[in-house]
């Protein structure tokens, strides 16, 4: 049917809409492919995505690229959704996938010139609806803490175990250590407090979505958790770990997400490429704490800190990879091996 996106600045644009009217912060992804992972990242919660290629859906909906168990976006925007898949093995279409969630979307609308709207205003409320109207003003529901919808659980049986704090976290991160032979206790951040019953021999801070600075009441909780335990951070977990140790962080004006980010290994003296999903950037840390050891080419933002004494590294990209290349999932490993070396160390102590 015919159907409307509204911006927050009042612009509009006219398309084909499937689904009921739906409302959320608007962004745009960059990825020419990916799109069923960027559906199913628990970071995009609350989001209206512009998918900037300009053909979405022509290798279908399999059954193992999903990030988590459901769409979390609140809605997506094509400039062309394909109904004829191709891929042996795809099961449905995107537009089936998004219909059976009730996942409301809008097509055959100038993905460009949203975009570009986009870069000059920043992010903004938006909504997708059968009417044309106007969009009121106010931040959006981003500002929510993070949904997780299940306990503690616990998979693999490998020789290191890992704490995964869940503040809205990609499968793929998970499925990274559990096929680098690690056993793995997914903690929901809301009961983190329980850690030290499990006897880690690391812990992981998630990715997840929206404003690391609405998380602050668990702050103190994190840096005593960094200081006790080998750490890694990666997106949200990156900024967390800046604010528990007194650094600051802030909104960019429309975010880094796509499969084509340029970082700078500092300690390597190599560039890399990246998948990213934030809107968020660190912008201090304590130099006395950290040095920051990766960095954006493009605009020079912290890509990843390395703490001088503890064994706590962050990075703000996803080397897990899912999307995008896989080029930094060497970060894992890096991490697994100065777990071992704390283990060695305490061993001998």
């Amino acid at each position: 049917m015919s159907g409307y996106l509204l911006l927050e600045d009042g612009t509009s644009y006219h398309g084909e809409l499937h689904g009921d009217d739906s409302e959320g912060e608007i962004v745009f992804y960059t990825g020419m492919t990916g799109y069923q992972e960027v559906l199913t990242d628990p970071s995009y919660q609350n989001q209206i995505i512009v998918f900037t290629y300009p053909l979405i859906g022509n290798y279908g909906i399999n059954a193992v690229d999903f990030e988590s168990e459901r769409p979390q976006i609140k809605g997506a925007v094509f400039y062309e959704c394909c109904e004829h898949f191709s891929h042996y093995e795809a099961a449905y279409s995107v537009k089936e996938y998004l219909s059976k969630w009730n996942i409301p979307y809008i097509s055959h609308v100038d993905t460009r010139s949203i975009v570009k709207q986009i870069r000059k205003n920043g992010t903004m409320k938006a909504r997708l609806s059968a009417g044309c109207g106007q969009v009121e003003q106010g931040k959006p529901a981003v500002n929510e803490l993070p949904k997780i919808e299940h306990g503690i659980t616990t998979l693999g049986e490998g020789t290191i175990h890992v704490a995964l704090l869940d503040f809205g976290f990609k499968k793929s991160i998970l499925q990274s250590f559990l096929k680098r032979n690690c056993k793995v206790t997914v903690i929901p951040y809301t009961e983190m407090d329980k850690l030290d019953l499990f006897h880690p021999d690391a812990v992981v801070i998630s990715n997840g979505p929206g404003d690391p600075k609405y998380l602050k009441q668990y702050l103190p909780q994190i840096k005593k958790i960094a200081k006790s335990y080998p750490t890694l951070g990666i997106c949200l977990g990156h900024q967390l770990i800046a604010l528990a140790f007194g650094g600051d962080t802030k909104k960019l004006p429309f975010g880094h997400r796509g499969a084509n980010h340029p970082v700078i290994d500092r300690n390597r003296g190599t560039v890399f490429m990246t998948s990213q999903n934030h809107s968020y950037v660190v912008t201090s840390s304590d130099e006395k704490e950290f040095s920051v050891r990766f960095e954006n080419v493009n605009d020079q933002s912290v890509e990843g800190m390395l703490h001088h004494i503890l064994p706590l590294l962050s990075v703000q990209f996803h080397p897990e990879a899912h999307p995008g290349p896989a080029e930094s999932e060497y970060i894992f490993d890096e991490f697994l091996e100065m777990v071992l070396k704390t283990r060695r160390e305490m061993v001998y102590a």
